[in-house]
């Protein structure tokens, strides 16, 4: 008998998951908070690598259907000094192993594979508790319920799954990404298109950076990066939207106006994302019928993989599942065995790319890193 899988998120690596299992004929259900596929925008461009999140499409038999959402181009990279002078550019030859497309047109691509009534919406985990034998209970916010022996945790950095496992909670970095918009900027902001140019763009000074890709129809997405407590957040308004941007740019003073531009300018108003991640290393014992994935497992700072890497892991897992029929502690212990050491040297590139891009040396470190890689 095959047991039937209850996954708590509804994100790229709980969909991979879901899916992979549907391939091999294993029933799922995703729990997920949000109160339905359209409930908020899905984020901006992710980069799908060659060595984990193609092999996870792969295994999900939807590798053809992602390469037409495939953006060309978007894997043109610049460096700007922060009075706008190129410092570094590299153009998009088609011949790297990073295509670029939309987090939402994907997620799209995932749930529409899975068979109607997979995911069900509007169902936000509260109390999630052992009741022994490999099974555990977990109460929604609506007060519904269910009992499972296959509970998978992909709820993301704020896991309710993870208590169960662990006793880690996340930690701020010491670093926020604030997220801002122009739209239709080749017409509308065209100093600040011009800058960005035709992929990704990294103006960078230690300690903080302005950093953008060009997503569809000349939509330009902007991450802020600043090194502040959060109590420095904290004093300020973002409700105010202009009272908020004027004061983020005032970091940026000095700065070329095409550079600014892309924060003063925002077409939305700025949201504010702390970085925070689990102890690098992060890892469990082997507690039965429980296990984790993506961010909920190894919450890492920016790097490039934490979608790719959410999507592996629920592929892996789907796969060690599929592989031993009955036997669920023998595919977790499998998966668990890869996972973590996966993870601990992810997370340590993770925390070295964050020192190349903010340190003390930015922004010649990630330079370096890019010409040793050409």
């Amino acid at each position: 008998m095959t047991t039937h899988v209850t996954i708590i998120g509804a994100g790229l690596g709980g969909l991979t998951l879901a899916r992979v299992l549907h391939v091999h004929g294993i029933p799922a259900t995703v729990y997920e908070a949000e109160p339905s596929p359209a409930a908020r925008a899905q984020g901006g461009m992710l980069d799908i690598h060659d060595h984990n999140g193609q092999p996870a499409l792969q295994a999900a038999g939807l590798i053809e259907e992602f390469r037409g959402l495939v953006l060309e181009g978007r894997q043109a990279a610049r460096a700007l000094a922060p009075d706008g002078t190129v410092l570094f550019e590299e153009p998009d030859d088609g011949t790297g192993g990073r295509p670029e497309v939309m987090r939402g047109e994907l997620r799209r691509m995932l749930l529409g594979s899975l068979p109607a009534g997979t995911v069900r919406w509007g169902h936000k985990a509260g109390d999630v508790r052992a009741l022994g034998d490999s099974r555990h209970e977990v109460t929604f916010a609506d007060g519904t319920s269910v009992v499972t022996s296959l509970l998978v945790g992909a709820d993301g950095a704020w896991s309710r799954v993870r208590p169960l496992l662990s006793d880690a909670t996340p930690e701020y970095v010491g670093m926020s990404f604030i997220e801002t918009y122009l739209f239709d900027a080749d017409t509308r902001h065209p100093a600040g298109a011009k800058a960005v140019g035709d992929g990704a763009m990294y103006a960078l000074a230690p300690g903080k950076a302005i950093q953008a890709h060009r997503e569809r129809g000349g939509t330009l997405h902007t991450y802020v990066a600043l090194r502040k407590p959060q109590e420095w957040f904290a004093a300020i308004d973002f409700t105010d939207t202009r009272a908020a941007t004027a004061r983020i740019a005032q970091e940026f003073d000095g700065w070329a106006p095409e550079l600014t531009t892309l924060i003063t300018d925002s077409d939305t108003a700025p949201v504010l994302r702390p970085l925070n991640t689990l102890p690098s290393g992060h890892r469990w014992d082997r507690v039965p019928g429980v296990t984790l994935l993506g961010d909920a497992a190894h919450l890492m700072p920016p790097s490039g993989e934490g979608a790719n890497l959410a999507m592996y892991d629920g592929a892996e897992l789907g796969r060690a599942i599929a592989a031993h029929p009955g036997d669920v502690e023998a595919a977790l212990t499998e998966y668990e065995q890869a996972l973590f050491p996966r993870s601990a040297a992810e997370a340590a590139d993770a925390a070295h790319l964050h020192e190349l891009m903010f340190g003390d040396d930015a922004p010649h470190s990630l330079i370096s890193m890019f010409t040793a890689h050409k």
